[in-house]
């Protein structure tokens, strides 16, 4: 009888330890905050992720031509959107690089700043055979990695140009973010979060939009680092996911609250150690490295995506009504942040 007391006195705690552990990796629970986020322009979503991945094309390291050319884009459709806009050039080795830095509301005070990178994957080696230096085999359009993720930001640029946000929000454009200046300190998003950090101005958040526009209903759609993990998440990838760290709990609650209010996109969120694959696979590990709260939202990149980093990551395989509700979902988090500061 003893034992069988013991046996169950640590089952309890098991179970109750799992409980734990997934409450604080999956924040169930969330209670939604609804709101009415202003109506995302699906066309000019589409429009821009087509200039990224065609026009501009291949917008990578080794191509600075076509990425100047793609930062200029940028730029101008920030400076449409009524905002102040600022270059910030950096070196690496032997190149100049620049960030596209869009700025909205009071210039002093706390910040959030919302980013994705412009530049896209590109194996140099591989295309040296081909006559222009670069091909298909060797340099990817980069639709979904990461156009969606600027086409995401420049909507979401024309929305704060209209709403004028009370609290101060920096949208960037980052350059070189891909290999082989990837999880570096060369990357254009270390180069401004450590200026963001020399400045001593408060970072209240920062979120990274990697790869934000595939979509895919289909069963058993969407993998994930650990099979346990399929056991708790959809096996379908038709939602949009909301990443961070474990100590980043708290910010990932109210991001995740403010998306699931301002749309019907089902929303997913996970806390975890940047040991499991791909938690730390953009642009928030730099301002990770320099202490600030940032998350990451993603379509889950490769865990979903059977186009990344080849040929076919191309414009025809996004779905933009969806990634249209994930740029309510972004203003609805401006908003949610701009009410906190109120």
């Amino acid at each position: 009888m003893r034992l069988a007391n013991a046996v169950a006195r640590v089952l309890v705690v098991f179970a109750v330890v799992l409980a734990v552990i997934y409450w604080l990796v999956t924040q169930p629970f969330v209670v939604a905050q609804t709101s009415a986020p202003p109506t995302v322009d699906v066309t000019a979503l589409e429009a821009h992720v087509r200039a990224l991945s065609e026009r501009f094309y291949p917008r990578s390291f080794d191509q600075p031509e076509k990425l100047d050319a793609a930062a200029a884009y940028i730029k101008s459709e920030f400076l449409r959107a009524g905002a102040r806009v600022e270059e910030q050039v950096f070196p690496v080795e032997e190149a100049q690089y620049r960030n596209i830095i869009a700025r909205y509301g009071p210039e002093l005070g706390a910040v959030l700043v919302i980013g994705a990178h412009y530049d896209s994957f590109a194996d140099p080696l591989r295309g040296e055979d081909s006559r222009k230096g670069y091909g298909p085999e060797s340099h990817t359009p980069g639709a979904d990695d990461n156009a969606s993720g600027v086409a995401a930001l420049l909507e979401l640029g024309r929305l704060l140009g209209r709403s004028r946000p009370s609290i101060g929000v920096e949208l960037v454009a980052y350059s070189v973010e891909e290999p082989p200046h990837f999880r570096t300190e060369a990357m254009g998003s270390s180069w401004h979060a450590r200026q963001l950090r020399q400045s001593g101005r408060k970072l209240v958040l920062m979120i990274s939009l990697e790869m934000v526009g595939y979509f895919n209903n289909a069963p058993a759609s969407q993998a994930y680092p650990l099979g346990l993990l399929g056991r708790i998440y959809p096996d379908r990838g038709d939602f949009i996911a909301v990443v961070g760290r474990v100590q980043d709990w708290a910010v990932t609650r109210g991001v995740k609250a403010a998306m699931l209010g301002a749309s019907d996109l089902p929303v997913e969120s996970i806390n975890a150690l940047p040991m499991l694959t791909g938690v730390d696979f953009s642009d928030h590990l730099s301002y990770w490295n320099e202490g600030f709260a940032a998350l990451m939202i993603t379509d889950t990149s490769f865990y979903r995506n059977p186009y990344y980093h080849s040929a076919g990551d191309t414009a025809d395989r996004l779905d933009y009504g969806r990634l249209a509700k994930v740029v309510q979902g972004v203003y609805a988090v401006a908003q949610h942040y701009a009410d906190i500061r109120e």
